[in-house]
């Protein structure tokens, strides 16, 4: 995930990725979803609606979910998110 520094004094800030533009889902509600026990597309189908539009954005959703499930952020990263 990408982070962005402002000034060497503030916490660095991720950015906002969307996956699914259909839905307007955000890398950042896929990370939220997981944490809430998706692990799979059909999760995140059902949970979020990813897919469920065109249907281009479920190959990146479920590499983001993958990603996110293999290397969960720690709590620090939580409370600067």
């Amino acid at each position: 995930m990408r982070t962005i520094l402002i000034s060497r004094t503030s916490p660095p800030l991720r950015a906002i990725m969307y996956i699914c533009l259909c839905n307007a889902i955000t890398d950042r509600q896929i990370a939220e979803a997981a944490e809430a026990g998706a692990r799979s597309r059909a999760d995140l189908a059902h949970q979020l609606g990813v897919g469920l539009g065109c249907g281009r954005c479920v190959s990146c959703a479920e590499a983001v979910l993958n990603e996110i499930v293999a290397d969960p952020p720690c709590p620090a990263e939580k409370l600067a998110a």
